[in-house]
């Protein structure tokens, strides 16, 4: 990065600042308005290149997998161009016009009017392209993309298996226009403003931010920089001016220091309170650029094999992955879509989010920002690599990064996810290294962590980071549901000093699939079979939350998954391309079991719950009726009449198990309870076709 050497001389700098406000002066209106952010992502045309289909009126978000791959294998890999006609007037002359695409899978190239401006490998960033030199004022314009989604041995991931690679812009495209100076659009997609705290406590905070500036005028520039801290009522409460010489050659950072003095903390899901810093430009007392980014002042810590700290206090860490597709729409997602599930995560009490594999909708990291959650972020350097993937995965590690700076929701920057070395000179622990290294040379106060399958500490490709995640499927892929006490006792003796985290653990559970729970094992049997009901999932969570919970050396724990996914290399459970291991259904319109028992366990919402309310054939005259509730001991009615019986309570406090017999034919079951004098209500009805035995 390029220092100034104007700063070096204080005299020569005094002299120029002196002529250039008089040339300044000289600036028209139109050359000092500020930048424009406009959407773009209407009147597109879209065809795919297989040689069959003409082009088609399109809006954007847009996938063209948005159904074939969440059927099977047969969908389509390859090419599909985009192409927008646009006209651009006088009004853009001595401006600087910018395209920003926020996601376009896997493989980008941007044509206007007919010259390629740009090329980006990776589905998951942003990536920026300027159109100033190649555009027509007066005339219309053809903007051209060219995306593919084929899986490369370069671009991470480097295939198919583990989720596919949807082909599209699916996320949404901006044309920003700025002046000849300008705070920066094209350092990997960022804002441009890179914000820091120390020293963070409710009495001060040290904020300090990094501004990038280009000045594409042919002379120095002088500016203003003044940066302003609005609280949430919109009121200043800090504002700074620094003078600075923006040279024409290269891009120029600037830098501001100042103390916040009795901030009002960002506090998680308690209190998620977040300042607004707008950094503005001026040239003769006129605004040309400015950024506006959110402020969130907190300060994470973890203690080894103790928990995880907000601002000092104790922070509970409930988590849930999350990936982005959705029934029918593939991942081109509107905001709407993306809220609905951020609710739903929130309203079953959850915490923290691993956003898996890879880098999310730039929506998503703001909402968490507003609503509270505490986020882990990561690339999609992901269960295999071909030696090939190192540079784009910098790449990658570089643009999340850098994108998402300044969400105060981010604590911790995953590098990779189930891919291995031999040793720790092996390729992937190399490759490790040096994605650690982005992240802590751009970003040394956040977290890294990297991930394994296996539930060994010392895996070579994962200690370089601060935190060690393993994924452990006790019960599917590995022994029975209640080997994780064994496992989780294991590493904190042997271990006591590591930060360790379970980042993903669950089973799959397909809701059309149903079996009464006393008659379902301790392993799913064959992970690959047709036959994963949905009762196992809600017995393996409804066993291992219970050990997660009292052993806080586990700093964190992630369920595998919130929702269920596309997977189009796979036919397990019955349903072909589907990983059902969610605690919604991929439409989300059903919330399955074990939603509920994490509500009753994590909310402090009321929860009243009857589980297994799909098992509604049953074989048993004697069996259970398992309630989840965070309201006390529940009253239990079978056909009408109270059931006497006390129930067995497990270890949470929140799962109450009646033994009942059920007659023959149609059972209606009731539960009630009372909270803060309201009454609690739900029902279901079993069917039982045998005899009752005497």
């Amino acid at each position: 990065m390029m220092s100034n050497p104007l700063k070096f001389q204080p005299q020569l700098k005094n002299l120029i600042f002196s002529l250039l406000w008089l040339i300044a002066a000289t600036v028209s209106a139109q050359e000092t308005t500020a930048r424009q952010n406009l959407s773009f992502n209407t009147d597109w045309e879209f065809k795919k290149m297989d040689g069959k289909d003409n082009w088609q009126k399109v809006s954007l978000p847009h996938t063209w997998n948005a159904v074939d791959m969440q059927l099977g294998k047969d969908f389509y890999e390859g090419e599909g161009q985009y192409q927008k006609i646009v006209f651009l007037g006088e009004e853009y002359k001595n401006k600087r016009l910018f395209l920003r695409f926020e996601g376009v899978g896997q493989v980008a190239e941007v044509l206007v009017n007919g010259k390629s401006v740009g090329k980006h490998k990776g589905s998951y960033s942003a990536f920026c392209v300027e159109l100033t030199y190649d555009v027509n004022l007066g005339k219309e314009n053809t903007i051209l993309v060219k995306a593919n989604n084929t899986a490369r041995k370069d671009v991470i991931p480097v295939n198919h298996f583990l989720f596919g690679i949807y082909g599209g812009i699916y996320r949404p495209v901006s044309l920003i226009v700025t002046n000849k100076v300008n705070i920066t659009t094209t350092d990997y997609a960022s804002p441009g403003i890179y914000i820091t705290q120390k020293n963070v406590s409710k009495e001060s905070a040290n904020i300090a931010f990094e501004v990038k500036l280009e000045n594409k005028e042919t002379t120095a520039q002088a500016l203003e920089i003044v940066s302003t801290v609005y609280n949430k009522e919109g009121k200043v409460v800090s504002s700074h001016t620094t003078k600075e010489l923006c040279s024409p050659q290269g891009r120029q950072s600037f830098r501001q220091e100042f103390v916040l003095k009795n901030p009002h903390l960002w506090q998680g899901l308690a209190d998620p309170y977040l300042y607004k810093m707008k950094v503005s430009i001026l040239r003769n007392n006129e605004v040309i650029d400015e950024v506006e980014q959110p402020l969130g002042i907190r300060k994470f810590e973890i203690i080894a094999g103790k928990e995880f700290l907000l601002n000092d206090k104790p922070y509970p860490m409930y988590g849930v992955c999350r990936h982005q597709d959705r029934w029918g729409y593939g991942n081109a997602l509107t905001n709407d879509q993306h809220r609905e599930d951020l609710e739903m995560i929130k309203e079953m009490g959850a915490t923290t989010i691993r956003f898996a594999h890879y880098q999310q909708a730039e929506f998503m990291y703001s909402l968490c920002d507003t609503m509270g959650m505490v986020i882990w972020a990561e690339i999609p350097f992901v269960n295999a690599q071909t030696g090939e993937e190192a540079e784009n995965a910098k790449q990658q590690m570089m643009e999340l990064v850098k994108q998402n700076f300044n969400h105060p929701s981010i604590y911790t920057w995953g590098l990779h996810n189930e891919v291995y070395a031999r040793n720790p000179a092996d390729y992937v622990a190399t490759v490790s290294r040096d994605l650690n290294d982005v992240a802590k040379t751009l970003d040394p106060d956040r977290y890294t962590v990297s991930v394994t399958g296996y539930g060994e500490m010392t895996r070579p490709a994962n200690l370089t980071t601060d935190i060690q995640g393993m994924n452990r499927y006790w019960g599917t892929y590995n022994g029975k549901i209640l080997d994780m006490e064994l496992w989780a006792t294991g590493l904190e003796k042997a271990y006591p000093n590591y930060k360790m985290m379970l980042t993903e653990y669950g089973a799959d559970g397909n809701v059309f699939q149903q079996k009464e729970a006393a008659l379902v094992s301790d392993t799913v049997g064959n992970y690959n079979g047709p036959y994963l009901p949905e009762t196992f999932e809600t017995k393996v969570h409804e066993q291992q939350w219970p050990i997660i919970a009292k052993h806080p050396y586990i700093i964190a724990s992630y369920i595998w998954n919130m929702f269920d996914f596309a997977v189009p290399m796979w036919s397990r459970g019955g349903v072909p391309a589907r990983n059902t291991k969610g605690l919604v259904t991929f439409d989300r319109k059903l919330k399955k079991d074990v939603f509920y028992w994490y509500k009753a366990n994590w909310s402090k919402e009321p929860v009243l719950y009857l589980s297994e309310r799909r098992v509604v054939d049953r074989k048993n005259a004697k069996t259970q009726v398992r309630i989840y509730s965070n309201v006390g001991k529940p009253e239990l009615f079978l056909n009408g009449k109270k059931v006497i019986v006390a129930p067995v309570i497990d270890t949470t406090g929140f799962l109450y198990a009646y033994d009942v017999v059920l007659k023959k034919g149609k059972n209606i079951i009731k539960t009630n309870a009372r909270k803060d004098g309201k009454i609690l209500n739900d029902e279901m009805s079993w069917m039982f076709k045998g005899e009752v035995k005497k």
